[in-house]
């Protein structure tokens, strides 16, 4: 449930709003890798979610861009 609201929310957004959450995510995952190597990542489920999520952000972002020229 939480993954289908997020994406409603994620397709709700315009290209410059995506590129925020992109930076964003981004500045998360680098943090969550060094709390890995530091040993101090307490939930290691977080790494694979900001991932997907940045996965999710770029797939919308080009159909967005694709759908923008057509």
């Amino acid at each position: 449930m939480k993954t289908k609201q997020r994406l409603a929310d994620l397709k709700a957004m315009t290209l410059d709003q995506l590129q925020d959450e992109l930076v964003k995510l981004k500045k998360e995952q680098f943090n969550l890798r060094f709390q890995r190597a530091t040993g101090q990542l307490e939930n290691t489920a977080r790494v694979a979610e900001v991932r997907k999520d940045i996965a999710r952000v770029r797939t919308l972002q080009r159909a967005k861009l694709a759908e923008a020229k057509a």
